[in-house]
């Protein structure tokens, strides 16, 4: 496509947002803006615990909302509606898993983590287990996984949407986004990006109905779809390339399909998913953040419910767009798909921003754009304020044990700029992977490096005889084997269609989701092999630290509270806060004035000049202490959220079934 084409193109695309669209993205703006200004000044982000964990003061409902936007971004959004013209229904595997996952959740992996008191889910693994390194290790893989499995591809994924529908070309898209995201997640700390996650959640789901409303009534329902989907035929096709699944409305599939084979849609994505949803800072941080455990369980449930709805709302719709617009949707040879989208490697990535444009009236185009920026930006706020959680509470407290919260905010503000930066380098790169599927790169990137990190977790929690060398040896033999396969996958591409494949039989004839199913069974075979032949963890790394210990009390280790100080030293902290805050027992309070310009730019970034150090000493204190407390649960609210859990993994169990 020559510049003359793409200006003029672009130039159409401007024009299809009239006032009224302009305005409802205006209005979205405001919203956001709003809420996340008021959460900033309702949050406590004066210390880490507030910062990062919104001071555990979180709602059920919010909770939810949270965990569900932070999962569905762009790249859910775009990837599944892309996987869905290209293959099918089966990609929504994922979200149906999912559901079930997101109860293990709330229902296993949360009282563990709210009993040990923990920041991250390093800083887990480190108490544990004892010493550094795995904490160091899994620190560094969370960030390069953040950088190439998910804030790349949900830039890259936006910046699409945002090309397609208003015509801006990609870098400045990225730019503008990230500008919003960043200052959102630097200045209002986990309060703003969760209340900022909620609304945009109502304003994704709103726009989403609309469009498949009107997508299913456009192609003439579900019977509709069945019957045009064979017909879905570009005029470009060749042989058998360009023509659609004959399985495309089954989620289960033979065990030879290259792309979802029944016991990898089983078994396979079962470990993704138990690694994303359950060990992954992004998601469990807002469980973390939950005001105690039923309002955690209460938030996995409403997540739950809500993992039902990509099916209806991004996959089923990327297959209409494919019957409606086959020529530019599931075109074949490179020129004509660089014709209809400027990527050789294929063009399902723009069929859901093709239906938007195409079959949604002015006006509702606006809604549309909004609802997609709300899924970006919630997933990125989200992943920034993880990551800077992790490179502050594990990397950079581990170098300056003596940092102060302040210290530690600021270095993670700063990670959260180098963060995107990186991110951005890496973008060039997505276009031409996995013949332009966005949804199949993330992943199988995921498949090579996760697997590891879900046994280590599992044995952690389930296995009380599972020590630090048993972790660390499976955590490493399972990275070289996942690096090794990457570097294959990577280095030699697959083909596109009605080319020979050539590449080793470990790419053709082993799937990415086998691959996951395998790694995972070498990594938890090295962790127990390795944990008995050496001796059983210490007594420290027992209690509340393991499902069956959570209700002991932790002997906890000292990396936040001063060495000389003992637990009960720590529970007279917190009984003795006013007479401390009051300045008792010789206690000074130390009051300092500064320029007003200093105090306003300290506000703005959330750190309160006036904090004393035995207040500060509490607050970090009181991350230990609390923990314990939010396991007890009101017996009448915990059955009620028994009973919805039940009938929540009916309602899956039914779609399972209805689809399989």
């Amino acid at each position: 496509m020559d510049s003359t084409t793409t200006a003029s193109t672009n130039t159409d695309l401007i024009l299809r947002l009239n006032g009224v669209d302009i305005a409802v993205i205006v209005i979205y703006f405001a919203l956001v803006m709003g809420v996340g200004i008021w959460a900033m000044i309702r949050a406590n982000k004066g210390n880490v615990q507030g910062y990062f964990l919104a001071g555990r003061n979180i709602a059920w409902w919010a909770v939810g909302a949270s965990l569900f936007s932070s999962n569905i971004s762009s790249i859910s959004i775009i990837g599944m509606a892309g996987s869905g013209a290209s293959t099918g229904i089966a990609v929504a595997a994922y979200e149906l898993n999912g559901l079930f996952v997101l109860i293990l959740l709330g229902w296993i992996f949360v009282p563990v983590y709210l009993a040990s008191g923990i920041f991250t889910m390093p800083e887990y693994l480190k108490r544990r287990f004892g010493g550094e390194r795995i904490r160091l290790y899994l620190a560094c893989l969370c960030m390069i996984l953040y950088m190439f499995a998910k804030i790349s591809t949900d830039l890259y994924s936006g910046a699409i949407f945002i090309q397609q529908s208003i015509g801006w070309s990609l870098y400045p898209s990225i730019i503008g986004l990230l500008v919003i995201t960043v200052i959102f997640t630097i200045t209002g700390g986990l309060t703003a990006v969760i209340f900022t996650d909620t609304l945009e959640t109502v304003i994704m789901l709103g726009g989403s109905i609309v469009l498949m409303i009107m997508a299913f009534i456009e192609v003439g329902g579900y019977s509709g779809l069945q019957e045009k989907w064979d017909d879905a035929i570009p005029a470009d096709a060749n042989g058998s390339c360009g023509i659609p699944p004959d399985n495309a409305f089954h989620l289960f599939r033979k065990a030879s399909d290259p792309d979802y084979p029944w016991p990898g849609v089983v078994f396979g994505i079962s470990i993704l998913s138990t690694w994303y949803f359950c060990t992954d800072q992004v998601l469990v941080q807002r469980s973390l953040a939950s005001k105690n455990l039923l309002h955690a369980k209460g938030g996995s449930v409403l997540a739950a419910l809500l993992k039902i709805t990509p099916l209806f709302l991004m996959v089923m719709p990327g297959m209409i767009s494919r019957v409606l617009f086959a020529d530019r949707v599931a075109c074949v040879t490179p020129e004509a798909c660089i014709e209809a989208c400027d990527n050789a490697a294929g063009c399902t990535n723009i069929a859901y921003p093709i239906l938007v444009l195409e079959i949604m009236p002015q006006g509702l185009r606006g809604l549309m754009i909004a609802a997609m920026l709300a899924a970006l930006m919630s997933s990125l706020t989200s992943v920034f304020n993880s990551a800077a959680t992790i490179v502050s509470m594990d990397l950079w407290k581990t170098m300056r044990k003596q940092a102060t919260d302040i210290e530690l905010m600021v270095v993670g503000r700063i990670f959260v700029v180098i963060l995107a930066a990186v991110s951005i380098l890496w973008i060039p790169v997505l276009s031409g992977l996995q013949s332009g599927k966005m949804m199949e790169y993330v992943q199988s990137i995921s498949s090579f490096l996760a697997p590891p990190i879900c046994s280590t977790y599992l044995l952690a929690i389930l296995w009380t005889r599972t020590n630090e060398p048993g972790a660390f040896w499976g955590l490493a033999v399972g990275l070289v084997f996942g690096l090794t396969r990457m570097l294959i996958e990577f280095t030699l591409p697959a083909p596109t269609c009605g080319h020979i494949d050539g590449r080793p039989e470990i790419l053709t004839k082993v799937p990415f989701l086998y691959f996951a199913m395998i790694l995972f069974m070498i990594s938890m075979f090295v962790s127990i092999f390795v944990s008995l032949v050496t001796p059983p963890p210490s007594k420290e790394q027992i209690p509340g630290l393991t499902w069956w210990t959570r209700y002991q009390t932790p002997i906890y280790e000292t990396d936040q509270i001063d060495d000389s100080k003992s637990e009960k030293e720590v529970l007279t902290l917190k009984n003795t806060k006013k007479d401390k805050m009051a300045g008792s027992s010789g206690d000074e309070i130390v009051v300092t004035t500064q320029p007003w310009w200093k105090t306003a730019g300290m506000w703005i970034c959330g750190f309160e000049q006036n904090k004393t150090e035995n207040q500060q000493q509490h607050s970090q204190a009181r991350t230990h202490v609390s923990g314990k407390i939010t396991l007890y649960e009101n017996q009448k609210w915990g059955v009620f959220v028994n009973v919805c859990c039940l009938a929540v993994m009916a309602i899956g169990t039914f779609m399972w079934g209805y689809f399989a």
